[in-house]
């Protein structure tokens, strides 16, 4: 489906955040530009609801849907435009399907624009989700904000796999991830953040592990530089017999400051959790192997970096 309502700009800012121009119209997508949907398709076994206030979307997967694909990317070029939306997921058992979310904001005017989602997923017996959220943000002017937030329940048997990224043009973000695992499922999270400038960026994990073989793996990398600031906050609750693994890798460059708080909880004998936390600066012998290779000292950084976040 092309989107002829769409600038240039939007469309760039649609395939920095989703990797696409436009839309299969085999597969179902909810577009939302400058506050309104702008673009909407279902099939036959995944089906998008608007809620009757405009504040977001219902998304219902059939039981026993295999292989198919959702797209829900948010775009904003308004300056001073503020949202707030509220998306609900209901995964139908058995089911294994992929969601394709991300907000782009792209401000030239003076004012502050905002972008909060929050996004609740009910993942049915045995079911399985991949979800990649990317956020980027561009323009000179305005300040851009992005809140995600995420609200997970999995019922026994299910998983969940969420792969998030935010690499520039965020200028402050708070994203927060709360889970409920029910027995023998398991969740995933990997994020993938840089903050330059004076950006802000901080991340809050919330898991209780519920279930009897349940299990969480939480994973951040994130790059700091000039003034920025960022804080890790990580908190795993084993009420059951569970593994839960959480593990933050921060590189520190210039003035900038990085924050990792973990919480581990063992409230059953047999829960077994971990925690790794590692934030430093760049070696310098990395650097000037790479240099040995012909590059300049800013070059090898920019490997190092890309290295590290891919």
């Amino acid at each position: 489906m092309e989107l002829k309502s769409l600038d240039k700009e939007q469309l760039d800012l649609l395939e920095s955040i989703a990797g696409i121009r436009s839309f299969d119209d085999s597969s179902a997508f909810n577009l939302r530009l400058n506050g309104s949907s702008v673009a909407r398709n279902i099939t036959e076994n995944i089906k998008i609801i608007p809620k009757p206030d405009g504040t977001g979307i219902e998304i219902h997967v059939k039981k026993g849907t295999k292989g198919e694909q959702v797209h829900i990317p948010v775009l904003i070029s308004q300056s001073g435009l503020k949202e707030t939306v509220f998306n609900d997921f209901f995964i139908g058992e058995d089911s294994d399907v992929t969601v394709i979310a991300g907000c782009g904001i792209h401000n030239c005017g003076v004012e502050e624009s905002e972008h909060s989602g929050i996004h609740s997923f009910y993942i049915g017996k045995n079911a399985k989700v991949k979800y990649f959220e990317k956020h980027n943000g561009s323009g000179d002017a305005g300040r851009r904000v992005m809140n995600p937030t995420t609200y997970v329940e999995l019922e026994e048997g299910a998983y969940m796999e969420m792969d998030t990224v935010q690499l520039g043009g965020v200028d402050d973000t708070s994203r927060k991830t709360t889970a409920v695992v029910g027995p023998g499922a398991k969740i995933t999270v990997s994020e993938k953040i840089m903050t330059n400038g004076n950006q802000h960026a901080e991340t809050e994990f919330s898991v209780d592990l519920n279930g009897e073989n349940s299990g969480a793996h939480l994973i951040s990398r994130s790059v700091a530089k000039e003034n920025s600031t960022q804080k890790f906050v990580s908190d795993i609750r084993g009420n059951a017999p569970s593994n839960g693994h959480s593990e933050c890798d921060a590189i520190v460059m210039d003035n900038a400051k990085v924050v990792a708080e973990p919480r581990l909880s063992a409230n059953d004998i047999d829960a077994a959790l971990i925690h790794e936390a590692a934030i430093g600066k760049i070696a310098g012998e990395q650097i000037t192997k790479l240099m040995t290779l012909g590059l300049t000292e800013k070059e090898a950084e920019e490997q190092i970096i890309n290295g590290f976040l891919k």
